[in-house]
Parts: structure tokens; C-alpha cells; sequence
């Protein structure tokens, strides 16, 4: 197996750097739900190097471990020697991709985007879906596929809000984010044509600030897109455009915690503007889980692991809703569907509600 030339020196440099010491396996979730080393950062580093010189082939096994992270970041932040993992693990994924080693159900979601323009195969776009048709508005929402298709409840809650508010905003005939294929290690100029098309749509309503109420789309429009495309537009989080406003909310009884999705809190350092919002809903009790902000734990659902091993991911997820049942919370509220999903499976059995903040909010304005 042979890595681009470009990227060789990240990978061995990596090798050389990382000193096995360990720190990456207390945060783990993977880890935790598997056991085994080669499925923790550092042994994936000594795959993948593995890889580049060809002592090891691209088996069964190997391929398992590099896709069973949730390219969570946390062994980032917990790394003395600061190693960019997440960015290791995804260009291995490409070079495994190039080489014709893709998970058969990476594969379908990513011919269903190019079928489809969304991962689940809906023939309907984004637009009929929603069924608000787009017009030449300063503050667009961009919903998202798994928000539109699968987690509806939060589309329609963000849409809700913002009618309530008053929001003179629109829609966007927008296709995938990207996000999906470029953590499977899909060719990135594909992922780019996506990419290019969500902007030219954005830009030709006259949008100036886009808000978005999914974690992983948001991160695409802020981390990544910079990196490709022009964003000639504000990019705004949901809960950083609602902590703005002077909300006016119903109060709120109960033991409540916050969970950080991964996309919107390591990947793009989001943690006040929720909980802000959260603060604003009169008589919540509001209680921190004992991981929170950058030391959250991964809710087990990212980097495609939902969808290729559902119970490792499971397993994850469970320990996450642990966590907040430890502290008498009887809701999670989190701001991405995706966690909303995968903590709502993980909590199979448990007495607890897990909500997204937009829905929250939608009942209480």
C-alpha cells in the first residue's frame, strides 16, 4: 500500500513523536467499548505505518481498527506530543479507499450522496422535504441531511424558532455537507464538488449568515470548507445565534446535563453558547456530567461507526447516558442529531430523555 508523497512525513513523523505513552487510552471510547490497542490511537499510528512500508496488509482486521474511531479528537487533546491522529486515521481511510478497501456500507451512502445528494437514498431533495421553497433572504438555514430525512424533529424545531422570532430567513437547495464522505475517506474532490455546490446556492439568495443546527455540518462549514472553498458568509451554529437573542422562555422543571457533540466542541471549540442558551429556561436544574467542554465523552455515533459497527457504537453511547444518570439527570439535552440518535439507542432500558436543544427550546418559546 502506498501513501500519497505528500502526506509520508506526516505518518512518519507521527511514529517518531508519539511515545506509546498511553495518555490516549484514558479517553478512548473506542477503547472502552473494544479492549484491544489496535483499536486506541497509538496502535493505529503503528498501523497505518504498518501500511506505508508494507509490513502489514490491508486486512480484515486492520480495516476494522482504522474505522472503528469515532474521529472523536480527544486523544488530540489529551496527547503530550500534540500528533494531528484524527487527520493520521483519515488519510489512511483514503489510501484504504484508493485501494479498494471501503465497508460496503461506506460505500452505499457514499453512491447514494451521488445519487441522491443525501447518504439514506431520499429521492425527495432537502427543499421538498422541508417544504419551505427558497428565497432571497440575509440569514439562510441550512438543515442537513440527517436533520431533514432521519431526525426531523430538529429541522422542524429550528424552523419553528426562527418563525417564531420573526427571522426573515430562507432555505437553501443544498446537497450533502461532505461530512460523511470525507471522514469515510472518500476522494476529496468529490467531497469538494459538493462543497462548491452548497456555496454557489448560498451566495446566489444574497445569505450573510448561515445557520445551522447539525454539529457535523456545521464543523464542514467552518473547519473545512475554509480549507477548499471561499465562505463568502457568516457560518453560525443554531445555539450560537440563539444566545444572541433575548429569548423569552416557559420555565422548566428538572435535572437536566448538556452533552458536547464532538463536531461542535473539539472540532470547532463551541461550548458556552448551549449552555447559555440553556441558562436562559426559567426553574431547569442544570447539573455538568463529571466529562464536559473539551473533556466530554464521545457519544460513540461519528466517523462512521454508527453505521458500520452499531454495537460498538452502542456500547459507547450507554456509557455516555451512565454518566448522566450518575448525576440524577433524567434529560440530556445535545446539539447534533447524530448524538441524539446514537445516545437514544445507547439508552435502551434506561430512564432518561435524551432531546436535542433545538426541540427544547422550540416547546418553551
Amino acid at each position: 500500500m502506498t501513501f500519497k508523497t505528500d502526506r509520508l512525513e506526516e505518518v512518519r513523523n507521527a511514529v517518531n513523536v508519539c511515545t506509546m505513552c498511553g495518555f490516549c487510552k484514558s479517553v478512548c471510547p473506542s477503547f472502552k467499548a473494544i479492549g484491544w490497542d489496535s483499536a486506541l490511537s497509538r496502535g493505529r499510528i503503528v498501523l497505518t505505518y504498518g501500511l506505508l512500508v508494507g509490513d502489514i496488509p490491508a486486512d480484515d482486521s486492520v480495516i476494522e481498527n482504522m474505522y472503528t474511531c469515532t474521529t472523536c479528537a480527544d486523544c488530540v487533546r489529551r496527547c503530550p506530543s500534540k500528533v494531528k491522529i484524527v487527520d493520521i486515521i483519515e488519510l489512511c481511510r483514503a489510501d484504504l479507499v484508493k485501494n479498494g478497501h471501503m465497508l460496503p456500507k461506506h460505500k452505499a451512502m457514499c453512491d447514494n450522496i451521488i445519487k441522491f445528494n443525501n447518504p439514506y437514498g431520499e429521492e425527495k431533495s432537502v427543499v421538498e422535504t422541508l417544504g419551505k421553497q427558497p428565497k432571497k433572504a440575509e440569514v439562510g438555514y441550512f438543515a442537513g441531511c440527517t436533520a431533514t430525512y432521519r431526525s426531523k424533529k430538529t429541522s422542524q424545531a429550528s424552523m419553528s424558532i426562527l418563525d417564531k422570532l420573526k427571522v426573515d430567513y430562507t432555505t437553501i437547495d443544498e446537497v450533502c455537507c461532505g461530512s460523511v464522505m470525507q471522514r469515510v475517506g472518500w476522494d476529496i474532490e468529490d467531497v469538494k464538488k459538493y462543497m462548491k455546490r452548497n456555496v454557489d446556492a448560498i451566495v446566489s439568495l444574497g445569505v450573510k449568515t448561515l445557520v445551522l443546527s447539525c454539529a457535523g455540518c456545521y464543523r464542514m462549514f467552518k473547519e473545512e470548507y475554509p480549507k477548499y472553498v471561499d465562505v463568502p458568509f457568516k457560518v453560525q451554529h443554531m445555539t450560537e445565534f440563539l444566545a444572541e437573542q433575548d429569548l423569552k422562555l416557559k420555565p422548566m422543571k428538572g435535572v437536566v446535563t448538556y452533552h458536547d457533540p464532538c463536531h461542535l466542541g473539539r472540532h470547532a471549540g463551541i461550548y458556552d453558547a448551549p449552555r447559555k442558551v440553556i441558562s436562559m429556561i426559567p426553574d431547569v436544574e442544570f447539573k455538568e456530567m463529571e466529562f464536559n467542554k473539551s473533556t466530554s465523552h464521545c457519544c460513540g455515533g461519528g466517523g462512521g461507526v454508527r453505521s458500520a459497527y452499531p454495537e460498538e457504537s452502542k456500547r459507547i453511547a450507554s456509557t455516555r447516558i451512565d454518566e448522566a444518570l450518575a448525576i440524577g439527570a433524567k434529560t440530556i439535552i445535545t446539539a447534533c442529531p447524530f448524538c441524539v440518535s446514537n445516545l437514544i439507542f445507547g439508552s435502551e432500558g434506561k430512564d432518561v430523555k435524551v432531546v436535542d436543544l433545538m426541540e427544547t427550546i422550540d416547546g418553551l418559546l
